[in-house]
């Protein structure tokens, strides 16, 4: 008979939104247990996962870092390996890494009204299946698939000569030195490869079927390092934080409002990089507004920096086939290639697609309307992590944790075991969760969720609201505690 561990909270996944939801648990809630289940064998999330070369946040890592452990690099757009290695040792350092289950799957979860608890059923590292209960689940496993990257089929790729590779599923022993590399893509990952890659091969070409706008920002914060060496660490990444989340509140909102000024903007700082005689118009001048996708980030102006030493190029152009020599273009042009990268974006993946059940119902959570950003209409004791398409990841990621930890104060204060947030509201109308032409988004449209036409069941997307909405604003909003703990309960 399979054993059944309870703990008070279960959170799943070992990445930044899971270490962070750990460190606010033991912070806030010090008599509540809890264990986190990871799927792999190590801690970090997607800074663990992905390994290709020159891997790189897009966002500074003043928003980035946790809000309780500074970040002390110089640099503030770091590289994977160094912010895999700042999330290991702020696991350590908090004692966060002593409640992780590595190598556990999570397969389902469901919940009973009666017991007031999850009952979330996983595979352990050596296969077997292990049950855990718990009061209260937090998913905090980001929102794509590990397994599996978004691939598309093309034409004549089983007739090329060279490497086909995935950066998702990068080899560690792919040699490149000296070879022609095409990168099929224009999102974070293509315009980080490039430029990485022209390092050690004989040419990398950037081949994109459209343009995304992409942004220079030096690789160190001068006021951040400046800040540091004047006042007390904490106090100096405090104000960097709320510098760098006010500026980037400011542009998000200039761009929606002025979008062809900023497009303007953005595009004539590409040209001052790349000089008046290169074609942006075809290779740098997307199809879309500002901020309708998320903008690609380049430190140091590195990528232009690579296609003005020749080292590097972009086509523009929809792919007719692979061919045994490198890719034919639907315009005719072939490029040569030994090596081709297929940097084609993400598949999204609702929740890790654990199956929820309540009482023994089936749940279909793209029927849902999300609530505030982090639960579920009439889905109890359950909070997800999703973070901003505008901003970092981990600003929203400690919102959450910090809410969740208010949630099961306040159940505990009112004898309480259940928090379920309820519409009410026959005339809410539902509303597409992310209003975002991303292709990635765009994909997984019919798996996500829905938002509604008002507070607080409509998004934010603004770090301020949310701070104001999560850290200030009522727990009672569209939100039922029911469930009264027994005698017996509370005994046990």
């Amino acid at each position: 008979m399979a054993v059944v561990e309870h703990v008070d909270v279960v959170i799943v996944g070992a990445g930044i939104s899971g270490i962070g939801q750990g460190y606010h648990l033991q912070t806030r809630c010090p008599d509540r247990s809890y264990v986190i289940l990871e799927g792999r064998a190590a801690i970090g999330g997607t800074w663990d996962l992905f390994r290709y070369p020159g891997i790189r946040s897009d966002s500074d890592m003043h928003t980035l870092g946790f809000s309780f452990h500074p970040w002390t690099d110089a640099k503030s757009i770091a590289d994977g390996p160094s912010i895999r290695t700042y999330v290991e040792e702020t696991a350590q350092t908090f004692g966060i890494d002593r409640h992780i289950r590595f190598g556990h799957h999570v397969k389902s979860a469901a919940w009973s009204t009666e017991e007031a608890r999850w009952h979330v059923e996983a595979t352990g590292a050596d296969g077997a299946a292990v049950t855990f209960t718990c009061n209260f689940l937090c998913m905090c496993s980001g929102y794509y698939n590990y397994a599996k990257g978004h691939a598309p089929e093309f034409a004549g790729g089983d007739s090329f000569g060279g490497t086909i590779v995935h950066p998702q599923f990068w080899p560690a022993d792919l040699d490149y030195a000296g070879k022609r590399v095409v990168v099929i893509g224009s999102g974070a990952t293509a315009v980080t490869l490039v430029p990485e890659m022209a390092k050690q091969a004989a040419h990398v070409t950037m081949l994109q079927r459209s343009p995304t706008y992409v942004v220079s920002r030096p690789g160190e914060d001068k006021i951040a390092n400046w800040l540091r060496t004047k006042l007390p660490s904490k106090t100096a990444y405090g104000v960097t934080r709320w510098k760098n989340v006010l500026f980037g509140m400011l542009f998000y909102r200039t761009a929606r409002r002025k979008p062809e000024r900023t497009k303007q903007r953005l595009l004539g700082m590409v040209r001052e990089h790349l000089g008046p005689d290169y074609d942006i118009a075809t290779h740098f001048t997307p199809r879309y507004n500002p901020w309708d996708q998320r903008m690609c980030l380049v430190p140091d102006a590195d990528l232009f920096e690579a296609i003005k030493a020749k080292r590097a190029d972009v086509a523009t152009g929809t792919i007719e086939r692979f061919t045994p020599a490198g890719i034919l273009l639907a315009s005719g042009e072939e490029i040569a290639a030994d090596v081709i990268v297929t940097a084609t974006g993400l598949e999204m993946q609702l929740m890790s697609d654990v199956r929820f059940s309540i009482d023994g119902d089936p749940v279909d959570l793209s029927k849902a309307l999300q609530y505030k950003g982090m639960m579920y209409s009439d889905v109890p004791n359950l909070a997800y992590t999703f973070g901003y398409t505008n901003a970092s990841w981990t600003l929203k990621a400690d919102l959450v944790a910090k809410y969740v930890a208010r949630l099961l104060n306040t159940m505990k204060k009112r004898g309480l075991r259940q928090v379920t947030p309820r519409i009410g509201d026959a005339a809410m109308e539902a509303e597409p969760f992310v209003d975002f032409s991303s292709g990635y988004i765009q994909r997984a449209a019919h798996i996500l969720p829905k938002q509604g036409s008002r507070k607080p069941w409509k998004l934010n997307q603004n770090y301020a609201l949310d701070v104001v909405s999560l850290k200030f604003g009522s727990v009672d909003d569209d939100m039922m505690f029911s469930n009264p703990a027994s005698e017996r309960t509370i005994a046990a």
